[in-house]
C-alpha cells in the first residue's frame, strides 16, 4: 500500500511538470519563439496537449471567457495541488499507522 501512495505521488508530480511544459511550449508557439513545422517541436507540443486537454478541457467549460487569457492551467495546478496536500495530510497518516 505504501507503494502505490508513493507512486501516485510522482504520477501527480510528472502530471505537474507535464502542465508547465505544455505552458511554456504553448507561450514559445504563440510568441513565434519556436516553429511547430519542426517535428520534435510538434511532437512534444502535441504529446502535451493530448496529456493536458482532457482536464483543462473540463475547467474550462466553467470559466468566464477572458479573452485571450486562459487561467485554466492555474486552475489545474492549484487542484492538482489540493489533491496532493489532502493525500499527504489525510491518507499518509492512514496508510503509515
Amino acid at each position: 500500500m505504501i507503494a502505490i501512495y508513493f507512486l501516485v505521488l510522482q504520477v501527480i508530480k510528472l502530471y505537474t511538470y507535464v502542465v508547465i511544459a505544455y505552458v511554456v511550449i504553448s507561450w514559445l508557439v504563440a510568441f513565434n519563439i519556436i516553429n511547430t513545422s519542426n517535428r520534435i517541436v510538434y511532437s512534444v507540443l502535441q504529446f502535451t496537449y493530448k496529456l493536458t486537454e482532457p482536464a483543462l478541457a473540463k475547467i474550462r467549460r466553467f470559466l468566464p471567457n477572458l479573452g485571450a487569457l486562459d487561467i485554466s492551467p492555474i486552475i489545474l495546478l492549484l487542484l492538482i495541488w489540493f489533491v496532493e496536500i489532502c493525500m499527504k495530510l489525510y491518507l499518509a497518516p492512514i496508510i503509515f499507522n
